[in-house]
């Protein structure tokens, strides 16, 4: 991770930590960089495109404003498909061969906060390499880059001029295209079905009801009145109590929640009960398994999918392989080792076939495809999956790694991975979003695992290193 650039683009407050000349500058340096000989991607007359998306949240619209005239200033065209998802801006500059793909967006965080999302012209997550290229033009200017000042504009990157200044093209077209492409990989028809929705007042919240209509279901949809400021709020993924008595009080046949961009999915059984990201890549896998269709048997996982996952995989006679946490790693090891399917107990699951990053829409899609092809119920078919107890303690750090670096800290950690033996596991780790680290542990029983978690978050305070 740098300065600024977290696993998932970069991240904060609007105009605290991330504010509007930061995407000023970053529309930029896009827009100069991908018309140079630095970017490998230039050819004499080539002429920039940039596709670029946004959620709902109040601030997205002013950083995508400032984005686009950054863009636009250094002579690139700013394509604007609006409010979207990330995996459709993902999607449209892959398939309409844009430079690269920005997407505005803090994902399941409040909406106080915003981010910027970078893809390359793959439609995969921007690389190392040129986040930190960015990251010396957000410290140091165009004289960081190796510009002299005669290739200078009082001082910054060249300002285009005259015909060479950029065009403003909207782009809802791309947006329809993804759309449709989503409809079209479905083999059945869910008109029997009655299928909830919550899009977390995010940018799932007109596209998700459009794709399963026309799918057939009867769709009954909340979170879908987005106001600018209840992005999340008690709803989507990170919120599934609303939806798991939705199904319940409209007596649905499934229920699916999305987060604030749609790259995740969690979904809700027949019954009320929650079916998150470990269960839907079991369902998958096991499909994928059944149909001679998974690549190397192998379904690719984080260190912090449940012990219930992987005794279900093991029973289904399916390998599995794990990664630290963010879907950016699960994607790399899928990509390095030809793995088909991969993804994160919290939703963001990749089908690689299909995509290039979690897709809530498609994984609700997929899903479904399970239930009909099956005639079982959600609920069966997650059955196999059962989950160890499992609590997560998150605590607010000034210094991540000085936690991770802490000798007492270790020592603590340590003698409880003694006292759970094979029985369950803790883990510690520090957020690539948040300012805080995570304590998780699994065990036989809740109470032990809130008693152990409790042991490892009173250790962080003693020794000072918390901002409680």
């Amino acid at each position: 991770m740098g300065k600024y650039f977290g696993t998932d683009g970069f991240r904060g407050e609007a105009n605290v930590t991330l504010n509007s000349y930061h995407a000023y500058r970053i529309g930029r340096f896009l827009g100069w960089y991908y018309s140079s000989p630095l970017s490998g991607c230039a050819e004499p007359g080539h002429k920039t495109r940039i596709v670029i998306g946004k959620d709902t949240r109040r601030s997205s619209y002013m950083f995508e404003y400032a984005i686009v005239a950054g863009l636009t200033a250094s002579g690139a065209d700013a394509y604007m498909l609006h409010v979207t998802t990330t995996p459709s801006v993902c999607f449209v500059t892959a398939r309409d061969e844009f430079d690269c793909g920005v997407m505005i967006s803090a994902s399941h965080n409040p909406y106080t906060d915003n981010g910027i999302k970078l893809v390359n012209g793959s439609g995969e997550k921007i690389d190392d390499g040129t986040i930190e290229v960015i990251e010396r033009y957000l410290d140091g200017g165009a004289a960081a880059l190796g510009l002299t000042p005669e290739q200078m504009s009082e001082g910054d990157l060249p300002l285009a001029t005259g015909a060479d200044i950029g065009q403003i093209v909207d782009y809802a077209a791309g947006r329809n295209r993804y759309v449709g492409y989503l409809i079209s990989l479905a083999a059945h028809s869910y008109k029997r079905y009655r299928v909830g929705l919550d899009c977390a007042n995010g940018s799932a919240w007109m596209i998700a009801k459009a794709v399963f209509e026309a799918l057939g279901a009867k769709t009954y949809v909340i979170g879908d009145k987005p106001d600018g400021l209840n992005i999340n709020q008690n709803a989507g993924s990170t919120h599934i109590d609303r939806l798991k008595q939705f199904v319940q009080d409209e007596r649905l046949d499934v229920g699916f929640a999305f987060d604030g961009d749609a790259d995740r999915c969690i979904a809700v059984d027949e019954n009320g009960a929650e079916v998150n990201g470990d269960h839907i890549l079991y369902i998958l896998g096991k499909a994928m398994k059944d149909h001679g269709t998974l690549p190397n048997n192998t379904v690719v996982t984080t260190i912090m999918s449940n012990m219930g996952l992987y005794r279900a995989l093991e029973s289904a006679g399916i390998d599995y392989v794990q990664t630290t946490v963010g879907d950016r790693f699960v994607y790399e090891n899928m990509v390095q080792n030809g793995h088909g399917i991969g993804g994160e107990q919290s939703g963001h699951v990749i089908l690689r076939k299909y995509a290039t990053t979690g897709d809530g829409i498609l994984t609700a899609i997929m899903v479904m495809e399970q239930i009909v092809a099956s005639k079982q119920p959600l609920s069966y078919l997650a059955a196999p999956v059962v989950m160890f107890p499992q609590v997560t303690r998150n605590v607010r750090v000034p210094d991540k790694d000085a936690v991770l670096s802490n000798e007492a800290v270790q020592a603590k950690l340590e003698a409880l991975r003694e006292r759970l033996g094979r029985d369950g596991r803790i883990l510690l780790r520090k957020s690539g979003t948040e300012p805080v680290v995570r304590v998780m542990v699994e065990a036989a029983s809740r109470p032990m695992c809130e008693a152990l978690a409790g042991e490892m978050v009173n250790t962080i305070r003693a020794e000072g290193l918390s901002c409680e």
